[in-house]
């Protein structure tokens, strides 16, 4: 009898992509329940991040070492100091960390599956890359970085025992996970860690939103600042979030360095773990935490590109102080304190190169504000005219919240000095649940009008300045993109002929129901 084999083709980028995501998803069922998405995703996205870690130290070492016939593991066990010493400072000097066999993920999963007690080791394991970055390069970029996966919460389990068997359960899942690292497959994961994010935004509301750009725009951001260049120099995100916008400038083009701040601890540790996990060196990004607009981090330089998707209207203390400060003073004005739009506008233009281009998502009121914000307005306009392009986009595209959101486009050494941009794209977009979703032709629509500057009839118009300055420097879209439909002509005849059939079919149905009613001998209906 003679058995045919058959082999099954190989799974395409799309179907590894799905297939991780369906395993991550499982994983957070596992936590479901026990915290709100907002908490669990610590876990999951720390968890990985450790898996990734361990995956790759292991075949960057194993790759280190082929030449002298030993693996790493082999090369560890003969116990020789001087070897081990090498293997520890390759690691360090050119992924950023080590950690010793005992510490790797398998080596957890070993004990999970023989149903052994992991806690302690894996808070070890966790514990062991920090410290292995100590004193080294890539220290500030591991540092904390494991904090909110807290191993003792009551929220895990009632006891130790509890506790660990969900952990266990959670490590198991994700050890079905193949990265594909060595077929230099990152992007899935990187791809899948975005997915993540966004379901974790879109079930955790406000609060997970504030952190989560949708792709979509963030795709047009990118686009917009890389129009026309292949390599940047230097990409730069002052409320960076998770990462999602600066790892999308790389998209599009080659980005030499990545800088970023993050105001919320945690949300700065996921943009660490994101650049990594998307396979950027430790020594091509440089993400800080701390507030970009009373504690800047990078006040000495200057950017290629910079993106920002900042909280909308958030507060902050608009001291008088800053009226001697270069990013605000040339205004004359400081942005109200119930609303920093401005502020973080003025942060960014401050530091952006004279042949850069930015681009920022904020709130629809900035066109159309005023006092202050006006004043700042008028500045940019009139003295600096600094603003190329303004694009509306739809409402109901973010997380959290439904308000209309617009992009402002900044260069301070424009092409065209003698009109500003405007595009209304607020009404193109599919209803995906309860969310707007820009498809790939509105975006497309988008960065062809806006590299182009075309005008569009009922899309885009180029307004002069002198438009501008009789509208009082108010840029409300509508001002400018007319996109009044006409409704078409009513024949009053036809309507009144129509009316007289329908009330001729009520009568006729009126008579049969009358018929009906008495041959049962009751009242008819009918008034």
């Amino acid at each position: 009898m003679q058995t045919t084999l058959t082999t099954q083709p190989e799974k395409t980028d799309q179907e590894k992509k799905q297939q991780l995501e369906q395993n991550l998803w499982n994983i957070a069922d596992i936590l479901r329940g026990s915290m709100d998405a907002n908490e669990y995703k610590n876990y999951i996205l720390g968890f990985i991040f450790y898996k990734y870690l361990s995956e790759k130290l292991e075949t960057h070492l194993n790759q280190a070492l082929k030449n002298d016939n030993i693996t790493f593991h082999e090369a560890w066990q003969t116990g020789e100091i001087e070897l081990q010493e090498a293997i520890v400072e390759e690691a360090v000097t050119s992924i950023g960390y080590f950690l010793e066999p005992q510490y790797l993920f398998n080596t957890i999963i070993q004990k999970a599956e023989n149903n052994d007690f992991i806690l302690e080791d894996l808070k070890e394991s966790l514990n062991k890359i920090v410290e292995s970055t100590q004193g080294s390069e890539s220290e500030d970029d591991f540092e904390n970085l494991f904090e909110d996966v807290d191993l003792q919460s009551s929220k895990l389990g009632k006891t130790v025992e509890d506790k660990n068997k969900k952990i266990s359960q959670v490590l198991l899942q994700l050890s079905q996970i193949d990265f594909c690292l060595e077929d230099t497959q990152i992007d899935i994961l990187g791809d899948a860690y975005e997915y993540l994010i966004g379901q974790f935004a879109s079930s955790a509301g406000k609060k997970a939103g504030e952190f989560y750009t949708p792709q979509e725009v963030s795709t047009i951001l990118a686009k917009i600042v890389t129009t026309n260049k292949t390599k940047i120099r230097s990409a730069f995100d002052p409320t960076c979030g998770s990462g999602s916008l600066l790892l999308r400038i790389s998209k599009e083009a080659d980005v030499s360095e990545f800088y970023g701040q993050e105001l919320n601890q945690t949300t700065y540790n996921l943009a660490r773990m994101n650049m990594m996990l998307h396979d950027i060196p430790f020594d091509k990004f440089d993400i800080r935490w701390g507030d970009s607009l009373e504690n800047p981090q990078f006040i000495e330089h200057q950017f290629d590109a910079i993106v920002a998707n900042p909280p909308f209207s958030a507060k902050w203390s608009s001291d008088k102080k800053y009226m001697d400060d270069p990013r605000f003073s040339e205004y004359g004005k400081l942005a109200p304190k119930s609303k920093a739009d401005y502020a973080f506008l003025q942060h960014m233009i401050y530091h952006l190169k004279d042949d850069g281009t930015m681009a920022i998502v904020l709130p629809h009121g900035v066109l159309f504000r005023g006092s202050a914000e006006q004043t700042i307005r008028k500045h940019l306009i009139e003295n600096k005219n600094y603003i190329d392009a303004i694009i509306g986009l739809p409402s109901n595209i973010f997380y959290g919240t439904g308000i209309p959101t617009i992009i402002i486009v900044i260069k301070k050494c424009r092409n065209t000095t003698d009109d500003i941009l405007f595009i209304d794209a607020s009404n193109d977009y599919e209803k995906v649940k309860k969310q707007n979703k820009l498809r790939p032709e509105d975006i497309k629509k988008i960065v062809t009008t806006y590299q182009k500057r075309e005008e569009i009839e009922k899309y885009s118009h180029k307004a002069t300045l002198d438009e501008i300055r009789e509208n009082d420097y108010n840029l409300n879209i509508p001002r400018y993109v007319d996109t009044f439909e006409e409704e078409e002509p009513i024949d009053l005849d036809e309507v009144c002929e129509e009316l007289k059939k329908i009330k001729q079919q009520e009568e006729e149905v009126d008579k049969e129901i009358k018929k009906y009613c008495e041959e049962l001998g009751i009242q008819p209906p009918i008034f």
